[in-house]
């Protein structure tokens, strides 16, 4: 397998992107000023979380209503074909200005305010399009149709399911009347022909969404900037996925993991597990079409949970817990490690071939309590997995050094799943800030408690080194700052809201940042990692 280039990249939520322009949430246009932006720390690479429109009980990316497409909340809706801007201001009054300039200015993300108020502009743009092409089909219309063909295999259950979602007060498809809860073909085709214009309308969000990612995709690749995407291992037992295809699902049981040392009581995700089994029997078509549409949107996507599709944990979903309120043992499918690692292997195979159908590639998150064989079987596949540097210790308690790293793989401080760089040396007990010192090359007696600028830079300069043919750092650790995106285990508005500190513009205007993003560049370049062109 020919090896990529030596790239950095930033993990960035594309929720978090701000721009003088944005409604309060990044939107698709603003990926261009922040590669821009961006490039003056010698970054080539954008990782993003799920772009799938989320299920509503929270703001994770990773319960989404469907495995396919991109949440209309990050359509640049000033940006609509056939809809100038001056038709966007007209659809808001005086109260949708005032809640679209606090959003503007809030540091956290409000998804409440920004999916109310570009609800209501792609409402009023889709009425105009559709008044418009229902006369005379135009260019446009003409595009539409065409998108809706292609994408029909995910979307039309998609914009079924959303429709009848918004019909029946936003309850879950198993709550629907019987006839609809089990797809009869009657009633179907009814609810298809009574409620076609609010089916048309998520159709043209999706269009008009995958139309501004393809123009910004084409955008970046001219600046030479990748993007890689998160697919999540699971999709939401309230989706279209589920409520289409629910023969590819263990009904009866919720996906989780068992007990570790880090969770005595393990974790239960409440989702239906795949059934492997009956994926077999077509191939895997429905993962594969998946990793293609993934493929269509990045140039290479994280697997998130990638042991899950080697041995998959689960519970009887009605009986997870027992009289004390525990999670209950479950059981792992398949059963035992040698059936484990073939059927990885043929899953992950059909994921990769997928993928490569629309030139993807995969990135395992391979993480967490993994088994012995899983880390050889991902060489073997040569599929690159992670290597965090706060985690990657040897038995003495000392870091391992990121030239050890295989250059297969991808080497980090960390995860929108943990604390910034800052805030993990900051909270280093003696012993550890010692080791940490030894892997920086530095006195354990000059190594400050706090996050000094010298840290940072010898930290950055670290990491960039690594053998690893991909380095990601987050947004935060460009910046040594220390706000988290999501902290496991909690619920709250602290989760999946942050936003950049100020805008784009505004950050490009500032010494102090251009300052560090110049230092990120220099340690860019003595890793001799490519460098953006120009």
């Amino acid at each position: 397998m020919q090896r990529r280039p030596r790239v950095a990249g930033v993990t960035v939520p594309l929720f978090s992107l701000r721009t003088r322009a944005s409604w309060g949430i990044g939107s698709i246009s603003d990926l261009l000023p922040f590669a821009a932006w961006i490039a003056d720390a010698g970054i080539t690479l954008i990782q993003l979380l799920p772009l799938a429109e989320g299920s509503g009980a929270s703001a994770s990316p990773y319960a989404a209503l469907s495995a396919f497409g991109i949440d209309p909340i990050y359509i640049d809706v000033e940006r609509l074909p056939g809809f100038g801007e001056d038709r966007v201001s007209a659809l808001l009054d005086d109260h949708d200005r005032r809640e679209l300039a606090s959003a503007r200015a809030s540091a956290r993300v409000d998804y409440a305010v920004a999916g109310r108020l570009k609800r209501k502009v792609l409402r009023g743009a889709f009425d105009d399009f559709y008044a418009r092409e229902s006369r005379e089909q135009g260019e446009l219309g003409r595009e539409f149709i065409e998108f809706m063909t292609k994408a029909a295999p995910w979307l039309d259950n998609l914009a079924v399911f959303r429709a009848l979602k918004a019909l029946h007060g936003g309850r879950a498809w198993w709550e629907w009347p019987a006839p609809l809860r089990d797809r009869h073909i009657d009633a179907l085709a009814h609810a298809q022909s009574e409620l076609e214009r609010e089916i048309l309308f998520c159709k043209y969000q999706q269009w008009v969404a995958d139309r501004q990612w393809s123009e910004v995709r084409v955008a970046l690749r001219r600046r030479g900037v990748e993007l890689m995407g998160d697919l999540p291992f699971m999709v939401d037992r309230d989706s279209a996925d589920v409520w289409a295809h629910r023969d590819q699902f263990h009904m009866d049981m919720s996906v989780g993991v068992p007990a570790d040392q880090f969770d005595e009581d393990g974790q239960d995700w409440g989702m239906p597990p795949y059934h492997w089994e009956a994926m077999a029997l077509n191939g895997f078509a429905w993962l594969r079409r998946r990793c293609a549409h993934a493929g269509h949107l990045y140039d290479r996507f994280r697997i998130d949970h990638l042991v899950g599709f080697y041995r998959t944990y689960m519970r009887p979903l009605h009986r997870r817990r027992d009289a004390r309120g525990k999670l209950v043992k479950g059981v792992f499918s398949p059963a035992t490690e040698l059936a484990q690692r073939a059927h990885g292997e043929m899953v992950i195979t059909a994921m990769i071939e997928g993928a490569a159908s629309s030139g993807g590639a995969l990135i395992a998150e391979d993480l967490g309590s993994i088994p012995d064989y899983v880390h050889p079987s991902l060489a073997r596949l040569e599929v690159p997995g992670y290597k965090v540097l706060i985690w990657e210790t040897e038995e003495d308690g000392s870091f391992r050094d990121p030239k050890a790293y295989p250059a297969l793989s991808v080497a980090c401080f960390g995860t929108h799943d943990t604390d910034p760089v800052a805030v993990w040396w900051e909270g280093l007990v003696a012993k550890e800030r010692a080791q940490a010192a030894k892997l920086l090359g530095i006195p354990a007696a000059k190594a400050p408690k706090g996050f000094s600028p010298a840290i940072h830079e010898v930290l950055l300069r670290r990491i960039l080194g690594a053998r690893s043919e991909l380095v990601l750092l987050l947004m935060q650790d460009v910046l040594g700052t220390r706000e988290r995106v999501n902290k496991p285990g909690t619920l709250g508005e602290h989760n999946w809201t942050y936003r950049l500190p100020a805008s784009i513009e505004a950050l490009a205007g500032d010494a102090g940042t251009a300052a560090k993003l110049a230092m990120v560049k220099a340690a860019v370049a003595a890793g001799q990692r490519r460098l953006p062109p120009g």
